[in-house]
């Protein structure tokens, strides 16, 4: 087995890599490399800060998770573990006592060949379905529904579409860990993640996952790229799920919004809390609301989950000009069927393809264009952190009034 390492002086790289001194291979398709286990910390490369920090790449075992790999980031703040087997998602994020997830009914990371999407009319993603963070896309986003494509013929046909799509469950093909000596020093964990068929969508995603060593955050840099020779629609949606201990009775979404629509009817009964969360509740049937984000002078907005004391909190700021569209998911269910929120940036809504088309929310790429999309996600540890955060997303809504709308 072939590794790539590399640490090298920054006069001997590209100005792209001015500040790459650690290259490392994980994984390649193309040249056959798969690296099983592999580290790297502060004491075998030591770097201009005074944190303990560590990369860990390791395959799991056992059940429906054997065979995925995983690698874990310790930033000596902050830990989060990065799923190359399922469509680079984030699996957890933990710091201090904050930790970032939920408690799914699925127990383990489940290995994409044991997901069937189509079962259960079409919900098969939730067999898999427990990371933090989990990109839904990129033919398309939302729920299982009918739609029409262009077949081998020509033919206009239908086709049958699954949830979320296919990105969380397709294996990265590309994978390395890139280490920025700064200042300040930054890991790095990228990816590439191939959504490619003959007579269809020849869709590329490169992630860059980072986080500077010892801050309270990390950035999910992607680029979505249309390698095929005509138009090609596209979808994605950014699903951050977060559970206790930030949510509980009491917990607050906090958002600069300037529209506010109910998914559906059962939604819109509750529409008027639709930024306050309950406790568990035995039976409890999801709520789902359309948000329309504000943003500053910069074009960025943010959106926030404290929780019911207000000194715990996440927050997720991305310019609205690449994600315009956020949907607030309530699944408040009691813990052993899953209590948890999705704070859901996106290119749209998750309605099925067909009804987002309508809507004008599907965007398409030309032949060998890109999109860029930015996503910063950071952790509040006090109430003067969570207070200063409030100040910044309150700052954005200023005078506005966020409208409500009917489904």
């Amino acid at each position: 087995m072939k590794i790539i390492d590399e640490a090298v002086p920054n006069a001997a790289l590209s100005a792209t890599e001015m500040a790459t001194v650690f290259r490392r291979v994980l994984t390649s398709a193309a040249t056959g490399l798969c690296c099983e286990s592999w580290s790297i910390n502060h004491q075998e490369l030591p770097l201009a800060t005074k944190s303990s920090w560590s990369v860990r790449k390791y395959t799991l075992c056992g059940g429906r998770q054997q065979g995925v790999d995983v690698i874990e980031v310790d930033n000596g703040q902050m830990r989060f573990i990065v799923i190359p087997s399922r469509g680079m998602s984030v699996l957890k994020v933990e710091s201090g006592d904050v930790r970032l997830g939920w408690d799914s009914p699925v127990k383990e990371v489940v290995h994409p060949l044991f997901i069937n999407l189509q079962s259960r009319g079409g919900l098969g993603w939730l067999e898999g379905f427990n990371e933090c963070l989990v990109r839904c896309g990129l033919e398309w986003a939302g729920h299982p529904g009918r739609d029409t494509f262009r077949n081998n013929v020509g033919d206009e046909v239908e086709m049958d579409l699954t949830l979320h799509g296919k990105i969380g469950n397709l294996p990265a093909s590309e994978v390395e860990v890139h280490i920025e000596a700064g200042p300040p020093p930054r890991i790095h964990v990228r990816g590439r993640v191939d959504e490619r068929m003959f007579h269809g969508p020849q869709l590329e995603l490169w992630t860059d996952i980072s986080t500077e060593i010892g801050s309270n955050s990390f950035r999910v840099d992607d680029q979505v790229t249309n390698h095929g020779a005509r138009d090609q629609e596209f979808q994605i949606i950014y699903h951050a799920n977060f559970g206790p201990p930030l949510l509980e009775a009491g917990a607050r979404f906090v958002g600069a919004v300037k529209q506010v629509t109910p998914f559906n009817a059962h939604a819109a009964r509750d529409v008027n809390a639709y930024d306050k969360f309950a406790g568990p509740q035995e039976g409890f049937v999801e709520q789902v609301y359309c948000l329309q984000p504000l943003a500053d002078q910069e074009g960025q907005t943010m959106i926030m989950l404290q929780n019911a004391r207000a000194d715990r909190a996440v927050s997720l700021a991305f310019p609205v000009d690449q994600l315009p569209y956020v949907t607030l998911w309530k699944n408040l269910a009691s813990e052993a069927e899953g209590y948890v929120t999705g704070l859901e940036p996106g290119t749209g809504f998750p309605a099925t393809r067909r009804l987002e088309r309508l809507a004008g929310r599907v965007p398409k790429l030309g032949p060998q264009a890109s999109r860029r999309f930015t996503l910063e996600v950071a952790i509040y540890a006090d109430q003067a952190s969570v207070a200063e955060a409030d100040r910044r997303i309150q700052r954005i809504q200023g005078e506005a009034r966020a409208e409500t709308t009917s489904t």
